[in-house]
C-alpha cells in the first residue's frame, strides 16, 4: 500500500504544496524562497529516507515567518495523511546526531496527540539572513498538524548552523524510525486503545 500524500494550503499570506512519500529514498525538490529552510529540509529527506517535494510562495517581502510556519503546517498535514491509520508502524523513533561540537536528540511519538517540547538555544539569532527563532514555529506547526509528540533537545553546541542542522538530521532519522513498518506488528495499530 502506497504511503504517499499531497497537500495544498492557500491563505492570503502563503500558497504551499507539499508531497511526501514515506517509503522513498531521500529525493527532494524544494522551491521555497528561504534557502536555509531548504537546506534543513534536505536533511530531513536524506536522513529520513522520505521523498519530499515542497513549493511555497509567501509574503517574503515582510519576512519569512508565515512561509516557514505554513510549510511546517502543510508538511505536518502531509505526514499525517501519508501515515494513514498508522497500522504496522513502529510509532516511536529517536535519534542522536552530532555535527562537530553540536549534539542533538530528537524523540518522536506518532501518538495522535500534538505536543512539542523544544529545548534549543542558539548562540546567534541569525544564520545568514535566516532568523533561527522561526525554527520553533516550523516545528510547532508540524507537530500540531501531524498530531505527533515531539521532543527536541540540543545537548551541546556553539555554532547556530551546526545546532540547527543536528536538529533537522535527528528529526529525519527519528521520523524514519517511527514510521518504519514493524514486520512483527503486522496490520495492528501500535496502541492498546486500538487507534491513534
Amino acid at each position: 500500500m502506497s504511503r504517499t500524500a499531497s497537500v495544498t494550503r492557500n491563505t492570503k499570506e502563503t500558497q504551499i504544496t507539499v508531497g511526501v512519500n514515506l517509503d522513498g529514498d531521500g529525493r527532494c525538490t524544494l522551491k521555497l524562497g528561504v534557502p536555509f529552510l531548504e537546506h534543513m529540509l534536505e536533511q530531513v529527506a536524506r536522513h529520513g529516507l522520505i521523498d519530499l517535494s515542497i513549493e511555497a510562495k509567501g509574503d517574503l517581502h515582510i519576512d519569512a515567518h508565515h512561509t516557514v510556519e505554513d510549510v511546517g503546517i502543510t508538511l505536518g498535514q502531509a505526514l499525517a495523511k501519508a501515515a494513514g491509520d498508522k497500522k504496522g508502524i513502529r510509532r516511536y523513533g529517536h535519534a542522536y546526531v552530532p555535527l562537530d561540537e553540536a549534539l542533538s536528540r530528537v524523540v518522536v511519538d506518532f501518538s495522535g496527540r500534538p505536543g512539542l517540547e523544544y529545548h534549543v538555544e542558539y548562540p546567534r539569532a541569525r544564520v545568514g539572513e535566516f532568523d533561527v527563532d522561526l525554527l520553533h514555529e516550523f516545528f510547532q506547526g508540524l507537530t500540531n498538524h501531524a498530531q505527533l509528540t515531539l521532543h527536541v533537545d540540543v545537548l551541546r553546541g556553539k555554532n547556530s548552523h551546526h545546532i540547527a542542522e543536528t536538529v533537522f538530521k535527528a528529526f529525519g532519522r527519528a521520523l524514519r524510525a517511527a514510521l518504519e513498518r514493524d514486520p512483527r506488528a503486522g496490520d495492528v495499530v501500535p496502541s492498546t486503545k486500538g487507534s491513534l
